[in-house]
């Protein structure tokens, strides 16, 4: 399956025909009836207003926000699905906040502190009298009241008793997120396909998670003992939250099963009747929060792995340049440690992880041509298989989670001492791609030990996740370190067992069956197909090759297999107010998160950063980058296999800071020496956009919560490759040396873009038309040519592919091929920025530091590089609209901003409209506390 944000089949729910009758009758209203909302059923318990305005436990002043598109209501009863379908009505709360959020590109720059809210949300603690919706005591508990606001129905959950507070969030959860915990919780375990349909893209979702995760129920409940046994009181603590929370969960599935106002997707994927009420609805239990679990700490939480696809591309340049020669070229595009690199902490510390070893030890790097992937799918039957299904690879291009071709999230936060008020601000959030209903929900949580308001994953909302305390605020970017191994097990036997410390073991053997039925959901035949993954004491078994001759298969050991439950106690002690007061408290409570995040605080006095993640304590002359042998003396050190713990680096190797003058990140390299598993951490990085205008802001000073926005909005429209890779590309071509009439258009197009500020915007609000737009298609359709031209030649085909697998050469907003996908917002993470702005500058002979180790545009020529450039540019010029933006399931060819536009991908039944691209966090706070505790 191709590496990027997944996309669910289940975006192609429709409505099942012999429904399609009541929309054009009165029967309608009697399906409307029968299925109501929650919202508007169940919710409408109690009227009396539960004036929580005035919190004494908040500090913000009133000068916390947040904002979470598109809405918080991520349930639809069957009737609401009929009707959004048929004519586009939203429930109640279900796109609400996807209107501000899509105005603040066209706002910003009139952005004030006052407008703020205009385009977020007031996250202050409570809800005042006259803004409340409906209180609600869930399952009728004396203990616990859940508070909805008119504004966004965010649930406000304030308990007397421990239980009945995660009791009560565990109802909110399900209330807004039923459906969406139900497909995660099947994704975890491999079983979507059996539980939604077999669409294509659900058995490829399955199959990628499975892949890195493929847990039994022991494994799942062995998790849960295992953290509770580590944690002492806090784990008993956590595990009882836990049952409280899944007593809500199942709480809300009987009360809406029994009143009819379950999800409609049950009914169109046919495990309830619309008309009678039979099927059932499983009840929640502790290992599905695990397996949910598991799939949110691969996607956002496990940097590395992807060593075999480095051991190719370094074969391959040393097949194109000699073993000396082509490690030098390999190294110099790998740029592990480039100086020109923005860092999060830029104080000039150095943070030693995962460096290159003087003399490598223990590497095991395949022989040419023999590695082929392990194949995951048996015993197939019906539908025809998935490119992500088929026989095994003769490469390695198509690499899993494990590739750590994600983040997308970003920060921005300045110290008092550069603020107008004194006090820090902070504008940050997670990127975790646009979906209805979104993956993230929103709530407030306040009982005894807990007292926090933020976003949390569906099914994982005991805590909040990302957001605010009583008086300070927390947020998180996808860090990438590398916690994952790769190790070749030799073969004996056959090829199910292999070598371990000398005695030949047998696999273990970890299959899933999955049958589906047609349903209305995906329009698939019934069908069916066994995933079958071997595990080694060194982790699952990815791909088989030979090494000198002897046949091993490549493992994939991480950190975080069979701990991804290990991370609660620290999202705990991040809600608990008792626990964190202040940056060192915040920074040992990220300390207890085994998931690879950068970590950001801001109170009113204080900022602080911490990159968590269990750092394996590797043996000594092993380079990370490559497969190493699966023998003792390569080993973690004290890695126990039964339970896959090792020595950790301390909490001091981690890079952290507290009172930095400022801190950004948008995934980018975090300190000096800390290496990360991405490719691309060069000159030309996507937090260099963050970078640059937050630190003018910080030079000028007088820094407020609407500049900090501003910056972070005007990053956001900003073509990376505009800005900072196109003017030395325009110096190169010399305009006054342009003969021919097709370039010399182009390069005055581009030029003008460049000083019009080189972003994607529209030319007024709802548009939907570029500024600028022929300028930007033509850097869209030139930049593949002119990376191809300038660099293929040099590299050769083969080591140029090899490279390109490792780090794709463009990931512009409509670059459908990119890691992130179409229509995903976010965009400029991975790409050859950095390489064209070595060479270019190289060419022109300006000073680079940490260049590429040869010159390749144009074979280092100056004029022969402007050759290159300028017939390049006059065959991007020449493409029309229709080339450059070829179309797709949701836009017409040629449609430039519908190709870049972000869609909100279906999760269950609700649809919701395109907004225009923005490169920003889906979950964004904007924080700025004036006082303390």
């Amino acid at each position: 399956m191709p590496r990027r944000t997944p996309q669910f089949a289940l975006d192609r729910l429709r409505t099942p025909r012999r429904f399609h009758g009541f929309l054009k009758t009165a029967s309608v209203c009697v399906l409307i009836a029968g299925l109501l909302s929650p919202f508007s059923q169940a919710m409408a318990a109690e009227a009396a207003p539960v004036n929580a305005a005035a919190a004494a436990n908040d500090y913000c002043g009133g000068q916390c926000s947040d904002i979470l598109p598109p809405g918080e209501n991520g349930n639809a009863t069957l009737a609401q699905i009929l009707l959004n379908q048929a004519f586009g009505t939203q429930p109640g709360h279900a796109e609400d906040q996807l209107g501000p959020y899509a105005g603040l590109p066209t706002g910003y720059s009139s952005l004030t502190d006052a407008k703020i809210n205009d385009f977020f949300n007031d996250a202050s603690f409570g809800v005042p009298s006259d803004q409340v919706a409906s209180t609600e005591k869930p399952a009728g508990r004396g203990d616990v009241t859940i508070v909805r606001d008119k504004k966004s129905g965010v649930p406000h959950i304030t308990g007397t008793t421990r239980y009945g507070t995660e009791f009560g969030a565990g109802y909110a959860a399900a209330e807004d997120r039923l459906w969406l915990m139900d497909v995660f919780r099947h994704v975890g375990r491999g079983q979507l396909t059996a539980f939604a349909g077999g669409a294509a893209s659900n058995q490829g979702l399955e199959q990628e998670f499975w892949r890195n995760a493929p847990y039994t129920e022991a494994d799942l409940q062995g998790q849960i003992d295992n953290a509770v046994a580590k944690a002492g009181p806090r784990g008993r603590q956590a595990l009882a939250d836990v049952n409280a929370y899944l007593a809500g969960v199942n709480a809300y599935i009987d009360a809406s099963d029994s009143g009819r106002y379950f999800p409609g997707e049950y009914v169109l994927t046919g495990h309830k009747d619309a008309i009678t009420n039979a099927g059932t609805i499983e009840h929640f239990k502790v290992t599905d929060l695990v397996a949910l679990a598991s799939v949110i700490g691969s996607l956002f939480g496990s940097g590395g792995g992807g060593e075999v696809n480095n051991a190719l591309s370094l074969l391959a340049a040393q097949a194109k340049y000699g073993v000396q020669e082509g490690t030098k070229v390999w190294e110099s595009f790998r740029e592990r440690n480039d100086p020109e690199a923005v860092l999060t902490v830029h104080d000039g510390r150095s943070f030693p992880y995962a460096t290159k070893p003087d003399s490598a030890q223990g590497e095991a790097l395949p022989d040419a041509g023999s590695v082929t992937q392990e194949p995951l799918v048996y015993d197939r039957t019906g539908s025809a298989a998935t490119s992500a299904a088929k026989g095994a690879s003769t490469t390695a291009a198509k690499t899993s989670l494990s590739s750590a071709r994600r983040g997308m999230s970003n920060a921005l936060v300045v110290g008092g001492k550069s603020t107008a008020s004194g006090h820090p601000v902070a504008v940050f959030g997670p990127q975790t791609g646009y979906f209805a209903p979104q993956l993230l929900m929103l709530q407030e949580i306040q009982g005894p030990g807990i007292s926090a308001r933020g976003a949390s994953f569906a099914g994982l909302s005991m805590y909040v996740e990302l957001g605010r305390g009583q008086d300070y605020s927390w947020s998180a970017t996808t860090s990438g370190q590398d916690i994952i191994d790769t190790y070749a097990v030799e073969l004996c036997q056959d090829d199910y067992h292999y070598l371990y410390h000398g005695a030949c073991t047998a696999m273990d053997k970890v299959e899933q069956t999955n049958s589906w039925k047609p349903t209305v959901a995906d329009g698939t035949a019934a069908g069916s197909y066994t995933m079958r993954v071997w595990r080694t004491k060194y982790g699952p078994v990815e791909y088989r090759a030979t090494v000198g001759g002897k046949k091993v298969a490549y493992t994939t050991l991480r950190s975080s297999f069979l701990h991804e439950a290990d991370s609660i106690i620290g999202f705990q002690m991040l809600n608990d107010p008792d626990y964190v007061k202040g940056p060192q408290d915040f920074q040992q409570a990220t300390q207890h998160i085994n998931f690879t995040f950068n970590w950001f605080y801001a109170d009113s006095s204080h900022v602080a950063y911490y990159n968590s993640g269990d750092n394996p304590v590797r043996a000594s002359g092993v380079d990370a980058e490559f497969p190493v042998w699966a023998r003792q003396g390569y080993e973690w050190r004290n890695w126990d296999p039964a339970t896959n713990t090792a020595d950790y680096t301390p909490a001091s190797a981690h890079p952290n800071s507290v009172d930095q003058d400022y801190y950004v990140s948008w995934n980018n390299k975090q300190a000096l020496d800390y290496a990360t598993a991405s490719w691309g951490d060069g000159s030309v990085h996507r937090g260099n956009l963050l970078e640059d205008r937050v630190k003018k802001l910080v030079a000028a000073g007088g820094v407020t919560r609407a500049s900090l926005t501003r910056a972070m909005a005007d990053a956001a429209l900003a073509d990376l490759r505009a800005e900072d890779v196109l003017p030395e590309l325009l110096k190169v071509i010399d305009s006054s040396a342009v003969t021919d009439s097709t370039a010399a258009a182009a390069v005055s197009k581009l030029q003008a873009w460049v000083t019009a500020g080189a972003k994607r915007t529209e030319t007024s609000a709802g548009s939907k038309a570029y500024a600028n737009a022929d300028a930007i298609r033509i850097l869209d359709a030139w930049w593949p040519l002119l990376v191809k031209a300038e660099f293929e030649p040099g590299l050769g085909s083969d080591l140029y592919a090899a490279i390109t697998n490792n780090l794709p050469i463009d990931e512009s907003p409509s670059a459908g091929h990119g890691p992130t996908g179409s229509h995903a917002g976010s965009a400029f993470q991975y790409g050859w920025w950095s390489y064209v702005d070595k060479d270019i500058r190289t060419v022109l002979g300006e000073q680079v530091s940490g260049p590429l180790a040869q010159k390749y545009c144009g074979g280092g020529s100056l004029s022969a590089c402007r050759d290159v450039l300028i017939s390049t540019l006059k065959q991007a010029a020449g493409m029309t609209a229709a080339q450059v933006y070829p179309g797709d399931d949701q836009c017409s060819a040629g449609d430039q901003w519908c190709a870049d536009s972000i869609v909100q991908r279906a999760l269950g039944g609700i649809k919701h409209g395109k907004i225009s691209w923005q490169n920003r966090p889906t979950f964004q706070q904007v924080v700025e506390y004036t006082s303390h505790r």
